[in-house]
């Protein structure tokens, strides 16, 4: 039985395009700057320091405005993206760019749009579909071609491994916010830097990190962009547009912050990936067509 609250007639006005223009905008430069944060702050401390402010932001923002929080289903909902996503999520990109670059760590989410269906599919929020599902094949070989080689020039296969499935659990945690009934995008982003930033504190504990606060400029700029760029409005826009489109096309915007995070990296860092990550690029690239658009049209025609 399908269980999804997804509308066959997704809007398409200039405030969802614009939305979405400027979540994939935000996203592609936040790689960046988890890199670069990594390099003044221990990786988990980093992100619950971020998520502690974006919370505590957000929970004043929703107070001077009123918006009511999440309840019942909604209110789990918001929990369980906030463990998955803000917290297992975060915490495993943060601590994999320690060891490889922001480039790399943004093709691995590339990967987001195909897990997304493919986790739609086993949640039964929509039907089997053979198409999709070798696409999702070819997108896995895609990033076994990333791994090849991110590990010739080097790179730590755990670290990479831990981005894999940061990406990973960031799909499963978009499907099942879909899953749950909408509710306001500020109070859900509450719930969530709250659950996430817990997470990452007794992640941060276990791998005994130092807890003091950054004494220069150098320390904070990232976690303050961050929680600008990517909780105040990336997770916000996302977490309204889940309640407006499917999952799945939410997630296309995971093939847009690659070819950003790409190019930043390169500018300001000097990141060069492997040849064969390029290639593993494209692979998951054109799975991803073939499930968005092929899938799609095929859907179409039946219908």
């Amino acid at each position: 039985m399908i269980t999804a609250h997804a509308d066959p007639h997704e809007p398409r006005t200039v405030r969802h395009l614009g939305a979405y223009t400027v979540m994939c905008l935000m996203w592609g430069s936040t790689f960046l700057a988890i890199r670069l944060g990594n390099e003044a702050v221990p990786p988990l401390w980093a992100v619950t320091l971020r998520l502690v402010i974006a919370g505590t932001i957000l929970a004043a923002i929703a107070a001077a405005r009123r918006i009511p929080y999440p309840r019942g289903a909604s209110f789990r909902g918001a929990v369980t993206f906030g463990v998955l996503n803000m917290g297992l999520d975060l915490a495993l990109l943060y601590w994999g760019e320690t060891r490889i670059s922001s480039g790399t760590a943004a093709l691995f989410f590339a990967t987001l749009p195909l897990m997304t269906g493919l986790f739609a599919w086993l949640l039964h929020v929509h039907a089997f579909d053979r198409v999709k599902t070798l696409a999702a094949i070819a997108g896995l070989a895609g990033v076994a071609l990333i791994f090849a080689g991110e590990i010739s020039l080097g790179a730590s296969p755990l670290h990479l491994g831990a981005v894999w499935l940061a990406a990973t659990t960031a799909a499963l945690a978009g499907v099942l916010l879909k899953r749950a009934p909408p509710a306001p995008a500020i109070t859900t982003n509450v719930v969530a830097c709250w659950c996430g930033a817990g997470v990452c504190f007794i992640g941060s504990l276990l791998a005994g990190e130092s807890h003091v606060l950054p004494a220069t400029m150098a320390g904070w700029w990232p976690i303050l962009y961050l929680v600008l760029a990517g909780n105040l409005i990336a997770y916000v826009l996302y977490t309204w547009l889940t309640t407006q489109w499917t999952a799945t096309t939410v997630a296309t915007a995971a093939l847009i912050t690659p070819v950003l995070a790409v190019a930043l990296g390169a500018v300001v860092r000097g990141e060069a990936p492997a040849p064969l990550t390029y290639v593993g690029g494209a692979m998951v690239l054109a799975g991803v067509a073939v499930t968005l658009f092929v899938a799609g049209r095929r859907r179409s025609e039946t219908a």
